[in-house]
């Protein structure tokens, strides 16, 4: 039986070995969802949503070892951990409370006797390899409004947050899924590729742009429904008018929480000339005083980087910003000992000459560009090929909806950063994804639409 490895990002230390799938095992767990999925569509939504209730329950009943879970194989401060269980019920909330009306039938027309509806019915299997950076938040952004609609689900976590996947599975079965309604599938890439070979009706993925790009050039000429939830290089600017303190506090925690492993962490910040200084000084003295340390300690807020990895992509753009004259106000530097830890980065002086302005960080680093007025920056905020999140800091609610309507992103801010809200859907553009999660619209991409054309005899 293939293993896989489960280590600690603090330590480095060996966690676990769990017992790891392949392509043999993903086809028969494909094939006991296709077998399941008529049964669990057929039963009532109440029924559904009772199961959902119950893993609400567990999540609340366990929310502290299931912190420590997390933490434990992410290497995420376990403030951070409880955050996110705690973020996630009110997701919940929302799907239990909105399903029922989003996929209700519709009447759209009754005349001379011609009534024309509009049913919601489940995809059927729906695959879901989802992400390490907020496993809960993500993967329960698919599988619970998956799982109300009555779909099967094939949920691949991450090797980065196995552990994770298996505890929702366990809470979700303990609270009346069967077992062949949602079956994880652990491993790495391989068991992922296993899985897009299986006849699905639905992929949804969080994580790189490249990987999205290879799920679409595999599913694509069989038609299946694809939600690819991609990379950001999320810009603000704070104007001349913002309030400088508040907005240096505010953007300092959208870069570096969870250590900057967020797809909407703030990955960019133009300054306006006239204030630029203070900002960049209120900023990094914001950030020096972020504690870094065992992610188990409840005071640490940044934690060890989730992969190795990553270490070289940051290295690579500290190192290339330096060549190209930018100014490095603190870190640049892998910090010592085991684990895979980086120094919170600051730089100014940046231009879109370097590589930090334009490609993911996906980590504790971040530049601050002086720009002269708005119409620059709203045009360096788009000369990005991703579209996922932009904001904007001042006063001037009018200000704020006139540059945000010009920022090519799925979301914008003004005066926040680094939010998600279950009422309103998560999308981008550019290469920042296809389709979206949450909101009405969100429960909705697990069905298809039938169209009823009745006439009366």
């Amino acid at each position: 039986m293939n293993r896989l490895a489960v280590h600690n990002p603090a330590t480095g230390a060996l966690i676990t070995e769990l017992p790891a799938d392949d392509a043999m095992s993903v086809a028969a767990k494909a094939s006991r969802a296709r077998a399941a999925q008529p049964a669990w569509a057929r039963r009532p939504l109440s029924d559904r949503q009772a199961c959902i209730e119950r893993f609400r329950g567990g999540i609340v009943a366990e929310l502290e070892p299931l912190s420590r879970i997390m933490t434990s194989e992410t290497g995420k401060p376990i403030s951070m951990s409880r955050n996110e269980l705690n973020g996630l019920l009110g997701r919940i909330d929302f799907f239990l409370a909105e399903t029922g009306t989003a996929t209700a039938t519709q009447t759209v027309f009754s005349e001379a006797g011609m009534l024309e509806q509009i049913e919601h019915l489940p995809l059927g299997v729906v695959a879901n390899i989802s992400a390490w950076n907020y496993p809960w938040f993500v993967g329960g952004n698919v599988f619970i409004p998956a799982l109300l609609t009555g779909n099967a689900v094939l949920y691949k976590p991450s090797e980065y947050a196995a552990m994770t996947g298996l505890a929702i599975a366990r809470l979700l079965h303990a609270a009346g899924v069967p077992g062949d309604v949602f079956a994880v599938l652990t491993g790495g890439g391989e068991v992922g590729a296993a899985l897009l070979d299986q006849p699905i009706d639905g992929l949804f993925f969080t994580g790189s742009h490249a990987t999205g790009v290879k799920i679409a050039q595999a599913l694509g000429p069989r038609l299946v429904r694809l939600q690819l939830e991609l990379g950001g290089k999320d810009p603000v600017y704070v104007c001349d008018d913002a309030n400088v303190q508040h907005a240096a506090a505010a953007l300092a925690d959208g870069a570096m929480y969870n250590t900057g492993q967020s797809c909407c962490s703030v990955e960019r910040i133009y300054a306006h000339a006239s204030i630029h200084d203070a900002f960049v000084e209120a900023f990094l003295s914001t950030v020096k005083g972020f504690r870094v340390g065992d992610p188990m300690r409840d005071d640490t807020y940044i934690g060890p980087l989730t992969r190795a990895a990553q270490r070289d992509v940051l290295d690579a753009q500290a190192a290339d910003a330096l060549a190209r004259g930018a100014t490095l106000l603190t870190g640049g530097h892998r910090l010592p000992g085991p684990g895979h830890w980086y120094a919170p980065t600051v730089f100014s002086g940046v231009s879109h000459a370097m590589e930090l302005m334009r490609e993911e960080s996906f980590g504790p680093l971040i530049g601050i560009q002086k720009v002269s007025g708005d119409d620059e920056a709203v045009a360096l905020m788009n000369d990005s090929r991703y579209g996922l999140t932009g904001g904007v800091f001042t006063p001037d609610e009018a200000r704020a909806r006139r540059l945000l309507a010009q920022v090519n992103a799925g979301s914008v801010y003004w005066n926040c950063c680094d939010r998600v809200s279950p009422r309103l859907p998560w999308s981008g553009c550019g290469d920042s994804g296809l389709g979206l999660t949450l909101s009405t619209y969100g429960i909705q991409a697990f069905t298809r639409p039938k169209a009823w054309h009745l006439r009366r005899a």
